[in-house]
């Protein structure tokens, strides 16, 4: 069968065969892949050439943001059966630590996790795959347009969660409120496909969303988060150390833009017992310099906490899926735009490299649609 690889020290995607994969275990389920997104991790890999492929084979097939279609499944499957939608997750445990033995991976020890299509494990960008059913997420007929979004928004919904957990633990008043982000000012800094989808969850939980970035108003994304409520803030005509003084604090603040100068210097729209969440990682080893004693100042004396967050785990998958769903009875088709370009694998090489200015969320169709 045909798949995307990636070479290491190579910076060009190849076309390369792999054998199909069968069932190997009675909870193993085959999956056709329809659709498979390209994130900045995708693109990451082949500008620097540094991926780790599988032991034994020479190249790492890529893609880790799927959709696809059960095809086979072992005698001890339960939760799907052929012609039923599904996606499988993307990290692997360590099998030596409490939280990958708890289901946890995304809150490893050891480093010693794998990743599909990332780290030591083959990815999605091909024709078939084949995983336990203990990794596979279940997603309804009516999102066969949008499924392929599960993982990036199941990155959005593990951060999001860990914020609400620590503010309901800390906050007195926090357990008197169904929702405590329900009418809270946010922030989203970075509208990439992670800070749209990150706004898509705030707006569901009725917040009040602010999105920052650095793209003309009538550029795709602003449209987009207009469309869910949001109001677009442009960086160039405000200065995120002055966001304080013209919008007011925030509440939350969601860093999806993977700039360490933007990210630090947004600290002073956090409002007095608010939470920041970095999710962006930083290219390259650029220096940024920053006020240590001000910045711990305000930590202690405002009570506010930052966080980071990475990968997802099986529950946070199924919170994609059910605020996928919720979105799409809310806002219709509007969901759909945040995937802007459609390409076969064949024609898929030159988008690794390339970012179109009106790019969201660019998916390789793989079922030839």
């Amino acid at each position: 069968m045909q798949a995307l690889a990636l070479f290491p020290g190579a910076r060009e995607i190849s076309r390369v065969e792999r054998q199909e994969p069968a069932l190997d275990s009675p909870d193993a389920v085959k999956l056709r892949v329809l659709q498979v997104g390209i994130c900045g991790t995708d693109r990451e890999e082949v500008s620097g050439g540094a991926v780790r492929p599988p032991e034994g084979l020479q190249n790492l097939v890529i893609g880790h943001e799927m959709l696809g279609l059960v095809v086979d499944a072992g005698e001890a499957v339960t939760r799907v059966k052929p012609g039923d939608y599904a996606v499988f997750t993307v990290r692997r445990g360590c099998g030596r630590c409490l939280p990958c033995a708890r289901d946890r991976p995304d809150m490893c020890e050891t480093g010693g996790y794998s990743e599909r299509g990332i780290r030591g494990l083959d990815g999605y960008q091909t024709e078939y795959v084949v995983d336990r059913e203990k990794y596979l997420v279940p997603i309804p007929p009516d999102l066969k347009e949008t499924g392929v979004l599960t993982e990036p928004l199941s990155i959005v919904e593990k951060a999001i969660d860990s914020a609400v957990r620590v503010q309901t633990t800390r906050l007195p008043d926090a357990l008197l409120y169904p929702d405590w982000l329900h009418d809270r000012r946010c922030l989203v800094a970075g509208l990439g496909p992670i800070g749209l989808l990150a706004a898509l969850a705030l707006r569901l939980r009725g917040a009040e969303v602010f999105g920052m970035d650095i793209v003309d108003t009538e550029t795709s994304r602003p449209r987009w988060l207009a469309g869910i409520g949001g109001t677009y803030v442009d960086g160039r005509s405000l200065r995120p150390d002055k966001v304080d003084e013209a919008l007011g604090p925030m509440e939350l603040i969601f860093e999806a833009s993977g700039v360490a100068s933007l990210a630090f210097s947004l600290l002073d729209a956090l409002a007095v017992n608010g939470v920041y969440v970095l999710t962006g990682v930083p290219e390259g080893n650029r220096k940024v310099q920053i006020p240590g004693e001000e910045l711990m100042r305000r930590l202690v004396m405002d009570n506010q906490i930052m966080l980071g967050s990475v990968n997802a785990a099986p529950g946070h998958f199924r919170m994609a899926v059910q605020d996928l769903s919720v979105a799409r009875l809310r806002w219709g088709s509007l969901v759909e735009r945040l995937i802007t370009l459609r390409l076969a694998p064949d024609a898929s090489g030159d988008i690794f490299h390339e970012h179109g200015t009106d790019e969201i969320k660019v998916v390789i169709q793989w079922d030839g649609a």
